[in-house]
C-alpha cells in the first residue's frame, strides 16, 4: 500500500510530530527511543532551531534531513507550531480523534475482511466467471491501491479536511449498495469502490491524528493500531452470527438467494455501522485543517485560528502569535499554485531528498509490499496446504469456521497493547518492537505449517494474529 502520509510539500522539513517523522526519522535513531530528539522551540529568524537530544546525538537527524538546505523558514515555523501544540497539551479534541479516527482504522480492517468472508458465499451462489482469477479479492486490492494513491496525494495537496470527512462516508454508501448486488461482477465492482474509500481513509486517519498530537503523546499513534483488531473482531462476531445461520451448506450443489442471505446481512450491518460513525466524525469533531499542513502552505493566520480555537475551548494557553510566525519569513514556493508543475515535482521528490531518507522510504515501501504479499498467502493458500498435508483443522462447518475466526480476531487485540508499551521502553523502542514482532510472527508462521489438530489450529493462528 502507498502509506506515505507526509503533511508537507516536497520542500518541507519534517519535525518531531510531523507525519514523515514516523516514516523515516525514527528509523535512524541510534538508541531506539524515538522521543529523545525533537525540535525544541525556535531560534531567531535566520538561524536554525537547536535540537534537544537528551544525551543522544542529533547527527542522525542531520544525516537524513539537510534542514537548512531544504527550507529553513518552514523548519522554524514548524518548530513554533510544535511548541504551541505541546503547550496546549492533550485535550478532549485529541481524545475524540483517537476514538473516531481509530474507528477509521477499524473500518479499514472491517471492510477488507467483509468481502473475504462474503467471497465463498457469493461464489457459491453466483459462480465465478473466471477459473483462474478470484475476482473479488483482486477487486479489493485494486481499490485499496487506487484509494491510497488518490486520497493520500490529494490530501497533501488540498488539505485533510475534505478527504477526511468524505472518505468514510463513501465507504458506507458503497458497502450498503454492495449488499444488494445481484451478481458476482457487480458485487466485485462495489467491493473495489468501498475498498478505495477504505484505503484512503486509513492514510488520512493516521495523518490527521498525528498532526494534532503533542510530542509526548506521539506513542498513541502506535497504540491506535488496537483499532485494527477491533474491526476484525466486529466482523468476526457478525460473521459468526450471520454466516453460520444464513448461508448455504458448504457442500450444497444449488444455492438460492433466500438460503444465502448471510453475506448480505453482513454488508448491510457493516455499512450501517460505518455510516453512523461517518456522521459522528462530521458532527462531533468538526474537523479543521491541521496546523502543520497549514504551515506548509504558509497560511499563518489560519494556523493561529486553529490553535486558538482548541486552546480556548479546553481552557489551555499558548504563546504563538501571528506576528511571530510571519516574522520568520515565507515558506519556499508557496507563492505558486499547489497544482503547479514545480510543486508537484517537489512533492514526490521530497521523500527521496537525502540518501538516508531515500533508503528509509525504500525500506518502508518494501516492508509494506511484503506484508501485502504475505497476508493473502496466509489467509488463502495455507488452508489448502494444510488440507493437502492431512491436517485436521475442525469439522469445517459454518459454525466452527466463524467461531474460530472470531477467536482469532479477539486475540489480535493484545498485539497493539503490547507494542504500545514496548515502543516506549528504552531498550526496545520502535525498531526493537518491529524486529521482535516480525521474528515472533516468522517463527509462528513456520510452526503453523506443522499443525495437525483443531486445538493447534486455533491456538497457533490466534498467536500469529496477536504477534502480527
Amino acid at each position: 500500500m502507498g502509506t506515505y502520509t507526509s503533511d508537507q510539500e516536497s520542500n518541507s522539513i519534517p519535525t518531531k510530530g510531523d507525519s514523515q517523522i514516523d516514516a523515516s526519522f525514527i528509523h535512524t535513531k541510534e538508541n531506539g527511543h524515538e522521543d529523545d530528539a525533537y525540535y525544541k522551540g525556535s531560534s531567531p529568524a535566520g538561524q536554525s532551531p537547536q535540537y534537544d537530544t537528551d544525551g543522544s546525538s542529533s547527527d542522525s537527524v542531520k544525516e537524513v534531513f539537510s534542514v537548512d538546505r531544504i527550507d529553513p523558514v518552514l523548519q522554524r515555523k514548524m518548530a513554533l507550531v510544535n511548541e504551541s501544540i505541546d503547550s496546549i497539551g492533550m485535550t478532549g479534541f485529541q481524545w475524540k480523534m483517537f476514538v473516531l479516527n481509530g474507528f477509521g482504522y477499524a473500518v479499514d480492517s472491517l471492510l477488507i475482511v467483509a468481502h473475504s468472508i462474503a467471497n465463498p458465499a457469493v461464489q457459491q451462489e453466483y459462480g465465478n466467471p473466471s477459473k483462474h482469477v478470484s475476482g473479488i479479492p483482486l477487486a479489493s486490492q485494486v481499490g485499496l491501491l487506487v484509494g491510497a494513491g488518490i486520497w493520500g496525494f490529494s490530501a497533501d495537496i488540498i488539505g485533510r479536511k475534505l478527504a477526511f470527512n468524505t472518505s468514510l462516508l463513501s465507504c458506507a454508501i458503497f458497502v450498503l449498495i454492495a449488499g444488494g448486488m445481484p451478481g458476482y461482477i457487480s458485487f466485485a465492482a462495489f467491493v473495489a469502490l468501498y475498498s478505495a474509500g477504505a484505503g484512503g481513509n486509513y492514510i488520512l486517519d493516521a495523518t490527521n491524528f498525528l498532526e494534532f498530537l503533542p510530542t509526548k503523546w506521539a506513542w498513541l499513534l502506535t497504540f491506535m493500531a488496537v483499532w485494527w483488531p477491533v474491526g476484525y473482531s466486529i466482523t468476526g462476531f457478525l460473521a459468526w452470527g450471520f454466516m453460520s445461520n444464513y448461508s448455504c451448506s458448504p457442500d450444497a450443489t444449488v444455492c438460492l438467494r433466500r438460503d444465502n442471505m448471510g453475506w448480505r446481512y453482513l454488508h448491510f450491518t457493516c455499512g450501517s455501522l460505518v455510516l453512523v460513525m461517518a456522521l459522528a466524525r462530521v458532527t462531533l469533531i468538526r474537523m479543521v485543517q491541521t496546523p502543520r499542513w497549514l504551515i506548509s502552505q504558509n497560511r499563518d493566520a489560519e494556523v493561529i485560528k486553529v490553535l486558538d480555537g482548541i486552546a480556548t475551548k479546553y481552557n489551555r494557553s499558548h504563546d504563538l502569535t501571528l506576528e511571530r510566525l510571519q516574522a520568520e519569513g515565507t515558506v519556499l514556493h508557496t507563492e505558486k499554485s499547489v497544482w503547479s508543475a514545480l510543486r508537484l515535482k517537489l512533492h514526490f521528490k521530497g521523500i527521496f531528498q537525502t540518501r538516508k531518507l531515500a533508503w528509509s522510504t525504500t525500506v518502508i515501501l518494501a516492508n509494506w509490499f511484503v506484508i501485502g504479499m504475505v497476508s493473502p498467502l496466509y489467509s488463502v493458500f495455507l488452508p489448502f496446504y494444510l488440507e493437502s498435508r492431512g491436517a485436521d483443522t475442525g469439522d469445517n462447518s459454518n459454525y466452527t469456521t466463524w467461531r474460530n475466526y472470531a477467536i482469532n480476531q479477539v486475540a489480535g487485540l493484545f498485539g497493539p497493547i503490547i507494542a504500545g508499551i514496548l515502543v516506549e521502553t528504552r531498550y526496545t523502542g520502535r525498531r526493537g518492537t518491529l524486529a521482535t514482532g516480525a521474528l515472533c510472527t516468522m517463527v509462528l508462521q513456520f510452526g503453523y505449517t506443522q499443525i495437525k489438530t483443531p486445538a493447534q489450529n486455533v491456538g497457533v493462528s490466534a498467536a500469529i494474529t496477536a504477534a502480527s
